[in-house]
């Protein structure tokens, strides 16, 4: 007799998901499934809007990462327009991405799982959260809030608000950048370097006692995407992608916005909304990849930063080709958070970046057009058709959790062919199997459909538990 292990809803992540653990008549894990169980139908009713008004559209696709879709979305607008944005736009906006990448990454590694690391994967649920943290470690909790602050208050001294801002716009931004507003970012500079310090320090002594989620939290080999520059470093606004095979050998280079569409594929599976996307050379699921910081952190040769690039040659130290273990995410993305401190303070020393010209004006000069940043979790892509009067036609969004789509799910099954033996679990163990999925820190709000039809079944169960009737539509 078989039986089904279902973890609903998936906690500490963004939006709504769910796991399916299949168990066989012995008991053993047979297989698992992420799903993710909500729908938002962006690209469809943006349908007959003027492109133009595309960026503050998406952007309210998610609360946590609005300025990636803004970004994103600017960018397929001013490939329709024919632009190309001033110079100190393009910065300004490179420290918006930057400053959104801060408070992300703080949200995922503090919030969501420092929980399972400072605390334990079998400690009390009930304690198993930042409060929990907070108490533990208040310096900790204390650095964790400090970061997230940071990248908030920068998002919002930019563009005034720190949620669905509306300072990016097709062709630049609305306003430009005060030396009042810059020395204000340049006075929060030293607390950021110190929380962050704190961070990698705590993540480095407590790393080690992690061994076993470390051999099992979608550890295997894989290909791996994301921006790189000309010169090997990371990237998170310009560039083009690189694709790396799982020996670091790379598959394919200079992956531009207009030519992803040519590589990049996406299939459907029937249990989940969220697209699993691929490149098309491989096939389907050959050709699956993971994106994100590791993704990010196993493609390049440096980061360009001095404190940062130590870091990164310390990580790239775990291993003798590209980082397997998803669990090194965390890891990953405290390199991040030191790389956005320092290229801020970078871009805020350049003498130009109070420049006054920040936008570039135009119409509809293409029918056509795309545009790719790194969010934090992620490579995303935008990409639009319009008619003659600059209307959408068609619209499609390739977001990071579609690219690690089938990693989780691998992850899934392989931690909980792990953790549960013989038809026997814990709390801890399911705990464990959600930790994966929180490694990758998805965005489910951003997985905004599927090609094809998701089935919907519905189940009529009688009062003591017999199965009645099964409708699937």
């Amino acid at each position: 007799m078989t039986q089904t292990i279902t973890i609903d809803p998936v906690t500490r992540l963004e939006g709504h998901g769910k796991i399916t653990i299949q168990l066989n008549a012995k008991g053993e894990v047979e297989d698992a499934h992420f799903h993710v169980t909500q729908v938002r139908g962006f690209e469809r009713f943006t349908e007959g809007r003027p492109f133009y008004e595309m960026p503050s559209i998406t952007a309210r696709i998610c609360g946590i990462c609005p300025v990636s879709h803004l970004l994103a979305s600017a960018k397929a607008c001013e490939a329709i327009m024919s632009v190309r944005i001033p110079h100190t736009a393009a910065q300004l906006r490179r420290m918006l991405n930057l400053a959104q990448m801060i408070q992300s990454h703080a949200l995922s590694f503090f919030h969501l799982s420092s929980p399972d690391l400072l605390l334990g994967m079998e400690s009390d649920p009930a304690q198993r959260h930042i409060f929990g943290v907070a108490a533990a470690r208040p310096e900790l909790g204390r650095a964790g809030i400090g970061l997230r602050r940071f990248g908030q208050h920068v998002i919002e001294l930019l563009g005034t608000k720190r949620i669905h801002t509306g300072w990016v716009i097709p062709g630049g931004v609305t306003e430009p950048l005060s030396a009042g507003k810059r020395d204000q970012i340049l006075a929060m500079l030293p607390e950021a370097y110190a929380n962050v310090s704190l961070a990698l320090a705590a993540y480095k002594q407590i790393a080690d006692r992690f061994q076993q989620e470390i051999s099992v939290f979608a550890n295997f080999p894989s290909n791996y995407m994301g921006l790189i520059n000309e010169d090997e470093t990371i990237e998170f606004s310009d560039g083009a992608l690189r694709l790396i095979g799982p020996k670091g050998d790379i598959i394919e280079d200079g992956i531009t916005a207009q030519h992803f569409t040519e590589v990049i594929g996406e299939a459907v599976e029937n249990y989940s909304y969220t697209k699993f996307v691929y490149y098309k050379p491989l096939g389907y699921p050959d050709g699956s990849y993971r994106v994100g910081p590791l993704a990010r952190l196993n493609i390049v040769k440096t980061m360009g930063t001095p404190k940062a690039d130590q870091e990164l040659a310390e990580f790239k130290q775990l291993a003798a080709g590209p980082v397997e273990s998803s669990f090194f995410y965390h890891h990953a993305r405290l390199v991040e958070a030191l790389y956005g401190i320092e290229k801020i303070e970078h871009i805020l020393a350049d003498p130009q970046i109070l420049d006054k010209h920040v936008r570039a004006t135009a119409g509809v000069n293409r029918l056509e057009g795309a545009g790719q940043i790194e969010a934090p979790r992620g490579t995303l892509s935008h990409h639009y058709k319009v008619d003659e009067n600059g209307l959408i036609t068609w619209a499609n969004l390739v977001v990071a959790t579609g690219h690690n789509n089938n990693a989780m799910n691998k992850g899934v099954l392989q931690a909980a062919k792990c953790y549960v033996k013989d038809g026997k679990f814990t709390e801890g163990a399911l705990n464990r199997v959600e930790a994966v999925i929180r490694t990758f820190d998805p965005c489910l709000s951003c997985s905004t459909h599927a090609f094809g039809q998701m089935p919907l079944a519905m189940t009529l169960v009688s009062a003591d538990g017999e199965v009645v009737d099964r409708v699937i539509r």
